[in-house]
C-alpha cells in the first residue's frame, strides 16, 4: 500500500457515464479513493451506498469520494443503477486492468483485483491517510468523515 506522506500517483479514468476524470481534477479539494475488489458483491455495494449516502458530508469537508475498481465503466454504469447511486463517480480501472490499483499498491494480483482500500489524498496532491481493510469487512465511513472533521493527519 502506498505510505502515507508519498506523492498521490496522477490518473484518468472513466467513471460509470463515460466520462474522463483525473485526480488533477480535484485540486484544492481533497480526494478519498475508495477501492473495492468488484462491483455487484454485496460488501462493496454497501461500501459505495454509504459514500453515495454521505456525499453532503464529504462535500462539507471539502472531499470528493471516488469508488475504484477493476469493473469496466459499462458494468459500472449498471451497477450503479441497480444500487440507486447517482451522484457518486465509480471509476473504471479496467484497462490497463488494474493500472491505477497497481500505482497506489493496492492490487491483488492472485485475485485480479484491487484491495478494499481507503486512501486521502489532501489539496497538494500527498498521501494523508491509507488503510487497507481485510475484504470481508465493510469500511467504517464515519472513520473517514471522524478523520476529515478533526483534520487528524500525521504526513510524514
Amino acid at each position: 500500500m502506498i505510505e502515507v506522506g508519498n506523492k498521490a500517483p496522477g490518473f484518468e479514468l472513466k467513471d460509470q457515464n463515460n466520462n474522463t476524470m483525473q485526480l488533477s481534477d480535484f485540486e484544492g479539494k481533497l480526494a478519498l479513493l475508495s477501492f473495492h475488489p468488484l462491483a455487484w458483491t454485496s460488501i462493496c455495494a454497501k461500501q459505495m451506498q454509504s459514500l453515495e449516502e454521505n456525499l453532503d458530508r464529504f462535500a462539507s469537508l471539502n472531499t470528493a469520494p471516488l469508488g475504484i475498481s477493476v469493473d469496466s465503466a459499462p458494468s459500472k454504469k449498471a451497477w450503479a443503477g441497480s444500487l440507486g447511486i447517482k451522484r457518486l463517480r465509480l471509476l473504471a480501472d479496467f484497462w490497463p486492468h488494474g493500472g491505477v490499483a497497481k500505482l497506489y499498491d493496492a492490487f491483488r494480483k492472485e485475485e485480479g483485483f484491487s484491495e478494499r482500500a481507503n486512501i486521502l489524498v489532501n489539496e497538494m496532491g500527498q498521501v494523508i491517510f491509507a488503510k487497507v481493510y481485510p475484504i470481508k469487512e465493510l469500511p467504517d465511513v464515519e472513520e473517514i468523515l471522524s478523520l476529515l472533521s478533526k483534520q487528524q493527519f500525521t504526513v510524514k
